[in-house]
């Protein structure tokens, strides 16, 4: 789940075991992920997919992060199409073929916190979306490569910005990655526009950071929907997101939610 912009939070360094526990908590998330990718087809409802996130998170003995966070409604964020993030599950919502589907999921796991993110195709999706999705996966990933000790945050930031600019497309900046542990939002935050180096932490051993570019086929600008929740983009083009919680270690980063497809 993405983090607005807001007053820095504390940085908190975890301990290798803490790590260990992490890595289950988004293993856990991870699995939630494939199976979603399953079962989200053409004629599926957003509610019928948030119910079995929730009931593989406590099958797994975990429970779903997001649910009455600060009164969310749901376990599952499902955004679709120009949906960015932070949609609402609902039985209202079928998916149709041709769409695209954001899946943020989050799990507690003994005191811990999980969260990652990926978007879907259902069925056949158009070449835009298509490329829209890889550029934004790949952004991901460039951005946890920087994600080193010595490094600072901006780093992370610039090579995700860098990566979507050069094709085109857009970061949403209102939105933010952050870290994570035992609170879901921990700091620090985790841009995916660069805001200069010298004002981003340095990067140490034992930060653990959820990842996430949000990236618009149009313009960066976004608004919240009456719910007070939903994220659109405000030109109604198409959305992407992805997410992994990232542990930075001496050896370089490792991805705790490495078991998604």
């Amino acid at each position: 789940m993405s983090n607005a912009p807001a007053t820095a939070k504390q940085i908190i360094l975890k301990t290798v075991s803490e790590i260990e526990i992490m890595r289950r908590a988004n293993q856990i998330v991870g699995g939630a992920l494939n199976m979603l990718r399953e079962k989200a087809a053409a004629g599926v409802s957003t509610w019928e997919l948030d119910r079995w996130a929730e009931e593989f998170a406590r099958q797994h003995g975990a429970e779903p992060a997001f649910k009455g966070y600060h009164g969310f409604p749901g376990s599952l964020c499902v955004s679709l199409n120009e949906q960015v993030v932070h949609g609402i599950p609902s039985q209202k919502v079928i998916l149709e073929e041709g769409d695209i589907l954001s899946i943020d999921f989050g799990v507690r796991y003994k005191g811990f916190y999980g969260d990652a993110a990926v978007t879907l195709a259902i069925g056949e999706i158009d070449a835009p979306k298509a490329k829209l999705m890889q550029i934004t996966r790949e952004s991901l990933y460039k951005g946890i490569e920087q994600a080193k000790v010595g490094n600072r945050i901006n780093d992370i930031s610039a090579a995700v910005q860098d990566h979507v600019e050069k094709h085109g497309y857009s970061v949403v900046k209102q939105f933010v990655g952050h870290g994570i542990g035992t609170a879901l939002h921990e700091g620090p935050e985790v841009p995916n526009y660069s805001i200069g180096k010298k004002r981003t932490p340095r990067i140490m051993a034992g930060m653990v950071l959820a990842i996430e570019p949000m990236v618009n086929l149009g313009t960066f600008e976004v608004k919240v929907l009456k719910d007070g929740w939903t994220v659109i983009t405000k030109d109604k083009s198409p959305s992407a997101h992805f997410e992994h919680s990232v542990a930075v270690t001496e050896e370089g980063p490792v991805i705790l939610s490495d078991n998604i497809q």
